[in-house]
């Protein structure tokens, strides 16, 4: 999916924070500032979004995991729509620290976030005492609100997808640490240093949001669809019988064919001068013994005579 610059503009994805606000390492994604607000330079985001998309789908085609982060009220809608969508692992309502530095710990909390799934499923809570079911329901709320995006993610993820990576400093420093990819939207006050793909954006646009986001799931969407198609399926098979192999033998027959008439032509066009000379040199050394031949029959008739 393509983003317009007009797209960007009227979503307000070219508002920075205030100027006092800014941190330098932004300086070259900054156009300028209006009434003390800076102006992010979408001629650079656009091609660095790209860029970002690129980098998912790559990913997403070998079969990758992406973690979508965003937990400030101007991301968790999205992020848990766009997520859902394209069937990425989503993290929107509070990062909880040692996610990714400590799995083991939370694999733990995600088993049993499944297993209250099943008892519920079951209606094993109708058999229980009130106080007992009520327990265990506000556990498996608490479980899903915190777990439920990842709870299929299966392990550690392939990279990490973040909006506002200055609300979410945790889960990049965790990612660095681990040396997973991060694609991150970063703001004019945020610190790109630990971020792998910079999309530089307004992270505050609920709008703007929504566009970045969109277009990481639909980049994700666009790359299995491409890795589906370019597979080959069932329908597509052929067996190899012997008719077939019959059938393609006369086709490299006659496909051969008119390559070797090519190539005899050529040979003869190219010994067709070879003999014309070696007829004229045989011809040059033939001469003189003819001349001396007839020579020496005259000798010969003179003596006889």
């Amino acid at each position: 999916m393509n983003v317009s610059m007009r797209e960007l503009l009227e979503a307000g994805a070219h508002f920075g924070h205030r100027t006092r606000f800014w941190n330098p390492k932004m300086a070259n994604f900054i156009f300028g500032s209006r009434n003390k607000i800076h102006i992010i330079n979408l001629e650079k985001t656009i091609p660095l979004l790209n860029d970002a998309m690129n980098f998912a789908g790559r990913l997403a085609a070998n079969k990758a995991k992406i973690l979508f982060v965003g937990t400030k009220r101007a991301a968790q809608e999205s992020v848990r729509e766009h997520a859902s969508r394209c069937g990425m692992p989503y993290v929107d309502h509070r990062w909880l620290g040692g996610m990714l530095t400590n799995y083991k710990t939370v694999r733990q909390s995600i088993f049993r976030l499944k297993e209250l799934q099943k008892m519920r499923d079951e209606g094993a809570f109708e058999h229980m005492i009130k106080k007992e079911a009520l327990m265990l329901s506000r556990e498996l709320e608490k479980l899903e609100r915190s777990l439920g995006g990842i709870q299929d993610m299966g392990g550690l993820p392939d990279a990490l997808f973040v909006v506002d990576v200055g609300f979410e400093n945790i889960a990049v420093e965790e990612a660095r640490r681990l040396k997973i990819p991060v694609i991150g939207v970063v703001d004019t006050n945020n610190d790109p240093d630990n971020v792998d793909y910079i999309i530089p954006a307004n992270d505050d646009s609920m709008r703007a949001v929504e566009i970045y986001v969109r277009c990481i799931a639909d980049a994700i969407i666009d790359a299995k669809r491409g890795n589906t198609v370019g597979g080959v399926s069932d329908a597509e098979f052929v067996e190899v019988t012997s008719e077939t192999e019959a059938k393609s033998s006369k086709a490299a027959k006659k496909a051969e064919e008119p390559k070797k008439a090519k190539e005899s032509k050529k040979e003869k066009e190219v010994e067709e001068p070879k003999k014309a000379k070696e007829a004229s040199k045989s011809e040059e050394s033939n001469e003189p013994k003819k001349a001396k031949s007839a020579k020496e029959t005259e000798k010969t008739e003179k003596k006889s005579k």
